[in-house]
């Protein structure tokens, strides 16, 4: 009995020793954790947020880049921002506007949804135009309202966005990251920008989704989309209310139909197929149930940079002033189509013509992945509003994209992404 005191002083001791050892061996696990864990410069290890990283941004020599890119040429010349500046639309856009002696600033940041080389080679088309393109996120809030700080634009075109309806099956944090989080934030820092700029954006024909009524107008019901990146487009089209409702934001969005091209996305069925016959592969040709035909509203890039172009020089002025709105502001959208849907399979017989090579067809059934049976746009109200009247078919316009294909992958010389 005497030494019960001295045995429960031990066992303390024991206990303590025991809770000591153990809270090292959790506080070493949190600080592993801690150091080990993504941090600003390791971002793009999570492919749902793989374009924020650290840019070098900002500087005398920057700014200076900034400012004579953007700087007005013509006498009615306008001063743009444009988002996702070397993808494919951005790039076509960005050329047509310095052309013709507007400001055009690029901000992209050269994401590897696809083959970072042919937005690079875009870039390099750019520049030597007088382009310059700024290497950075539409999330990052800094510098969007840097850039804003350094250049007062009058007109913002964002066609900045993550793309492609199968990829959301693979990665559907990537959408909401780019087409919803990444919209958000261009539109906060435009709302506060003074003066407030007009912006144009770049929608989607998904949006129309399971509607079996054609052609699909801007007045039919867009509330049941058939993928994830539709759901996103359809998602921005009511941020883009909101943000004119509340803040006075003129806001136009166009919804894209099937957009085809020299400089063109790989990712594209028009693209792949060229690459694979070329090579002696196997494509897939699609079809509908009860075999029915897949049908695409293919439209030429010249004739979506025209209604692009439209847009911009049509948009009215934002009516807010630091972040209030003062008055009722524009909102728009418009179907930019051909009205002219082409079966797929008459797609591959153009190309196997302009290829010289016969394809290996496989007919395979549409999978449930997001991608619909036809697309086919009603364009009367931008024809109506914009002046808009695409003029290329299809067999000239993949012409022309074979034409470039060949050219730019020197005979296969080049990795086609």
């Amino acid at each position: 009995m005497d030494k019960s005191p001295y045995i429960h002083r031990l066992r303390l001791h024991g206990s303590l020793a025991k809770l000591t050892f153990w809270s090292f061996v959790f506080l070493g696990l949190i600080l592993i954790f801690f150091f080990r864990s993504p941090s600003s410069n390791s971002l793009p290890s999570d492919p749902s947020r793989r374009s924020l990283r650290t840019y070098n941004w900002g500087g005398p020599a920057w700014e200076k880049r900034v400012r004579s890119s953007a700087k007005v040429r013509s006498r009615h010349g306008i001063s743009v921002l444009v988002t996702g500046a070397a993808g494919f639309v951005g790039t076509h856009v960005s050329a047509a506007l310095k052309r013709r002696g507007d400001g055009v600033l690029g901000l992209d940041c050269f994401n590897d949804y696809y083959d970072p080389s042919l937005k690079r080679a875009r870039q390099a088309l750019l520049e030597r135009s007088g382009v310059f393109i700024v290497e950075g996120d539409i999330n990052d809030a800094p510098l969007l309202s840097k850039l804003f700080e350094v250049v007062a634009f009058t007109h913002v075109m964002h066609l900045a966005a993550q793309a492609g309806v199968r990829y959301a099956m693979e990665n559907p944090g990537s959408y909401v990251h780019s087409n919803i989080a990444g919209l958000v934030n261009l539109l906060e820092v435009c709302k506060n920008a003074n003066p407030q700029p007009a912006i144009v954006w770049a929608s989607s024909s998904s949006v129309y989704g399971l509607n079996t009524k054609v052609p699909f107008s801007e007045r039919d019901r867009t509330d049941q989309p058939a993928s994830l990146y539709a759901a996103t487009k359809k998602a921005g089209e009511e941020i883009a209310h909101t943000y004119n409702h509340i803040h006075g934001l003129s806001l136009t969005g166009l919804r894209f139909f099937t957009v085809y091209g020299p400089w063109g996305r790989p990712d594209m069925a028009y693209f792949f197929f060229t690459r694979d016959i070329l090579k002696g592969k196997t494509i897939p040709i699609f079809e509908g149930a009860n075999h029915r035909t897949v049908a695409r509203d293919f439209t030429y890039i010249d004739d979506i940079v025209k209604g692009c172009l439209a847009s911009l020089d049509t948009a009215e002025k934002s009516t807010g002033s630091g972040g209030k709105k003062k008055g009722p502001a524009q909102l728009r959208v418009f179907n930019l189509g051909n009205t002219s849907p082409v079966p797929v399979t008459d797609l591959v017989t153009i190309l196997e013509r302009l290829l010289k090579v016969k394809a290996k067809r496989k007919i395979t059934k549409l999978p449930r992945n997001g991608d619909v049976q036809f697309t086919h746009a009603n364009i009367s109200l931008a024809q109506r509003e914009l002046g808009y009247k695409p003029t290329t078919d299809l067999q000239t316009g993949l012409k022309k994209f074979v034409r470039w294909y060949l050219s730019y992958y020197s005979g296969g010389k080049k990795a086609s992404g």
